[in-house]
């Protein structure tokens, strides 16, 4: 059951910007921490971003450290992950995550509910 929708993936220029949104699909759940994890191809799914829902605490991967920006919208119960300065290496599938602990955990095995994630491509 996919539980959280993601939307903005798309191709885009080395240097250029995408905006990747994330929204529950159906019933609103209660989670402490959302974030954002990607997968390369022949890579292992890794953390690139997370927030705190409550006071929008944040914690990013080092590869994409001043250049992505985790942001939340309460009232729209929505995650956003700003992307800028895009490199051929950001080039994955995307997936949002929502873990109900309290620790801004950079595990997979912490989130419980995951989205079907969206393909962002960086051209060279």
């Amino acid at each position: 059951q996919v539980q959280l929708v993601e939307s903005g993936g798309g191709l885009v220029q080395a240097g250029g910007s995408l905006r990747l949104s994330c929204a529950p699909s159906g019933r609103t759940f209660s989670r402490n921490v959302m974030a954002w994890f990607r997968q390369a191809a022949g890579k292992e799914r890794e953390f690139v971003a997370g927030i705190r829902w409550s006071e929008g605490s944040t914690y990013y991967a080092d590869s994409v450290k001043g250049r992505f920006t985790i942001s939340r919208d309460i009232d729209w119960n929505t995650v956003y992950l700003q992307m800028n300065s895009l490199k051929p290496e950001d080039t994955a599938v995307y997936y949002c995550a929502a873990s109900l602990g309290g620790i801004l955990s950079t595990e997979r095995r912490d989130y419980r509910y995951w989205g079907q994630g969206t393909q962002v491509t960086v051209s060279s």
